[in-house]
């Protein structure tokens, strides 16, 4: 479709595994960015904590916790469901990761209106 820009292939994204990080423009400011897989969907966020604006992954890529059920901030332990980017326990709580739209369309992620790349 015009306009998409493709973050990664699907089968990239594992159910509760590695995310793929890419970049968003918001507001004319380039912004780091994140997809995951997790209740069989890709779910993308702009990777920012809701506490402090640092970046959730403490290695690229690495945004669940370790049994893959959570999304967790490396420097304060924030911790987001994934579905809904909720903060439910740490310095947060209550508060959201800021939530991208994202598709799946012939085997791709793409993030509708092409203001993303991978990075």
């Amino acid at each position: 479709m015009a306009g998409e820009q493709v973050i990664c292939r699907s089968d990239a994204l594992e159910e509760g595994g590695a995310g793929v990080r890419f970049t968003v423009v918001q507001d004319g400011e380039a912004v780091p960015a994140f997809v995951v897989r997790y209740g069989g969907e890709a779910h993308a966020y702009e990777n920012r904590c809701a506490h402090v604006p640092v970046q959730l992954d403490w290695e690229p890529g690495a945004f669940f916790d370790h049994a893959g059920l959570y999304l967790v901030c490396a420097t304060h332990g924030a911790t987001y469901e994934p579905e809904t980017g909720r903060c439910i326990a740490g310095p947060c709580k209550g508060r959201r990761l800021r939530k991208l739209a994202v598709a799946e369309r012939d085997g791709d992620v793409v993030l509708p209106g092409g203001d993303g790349a991978p990075s």
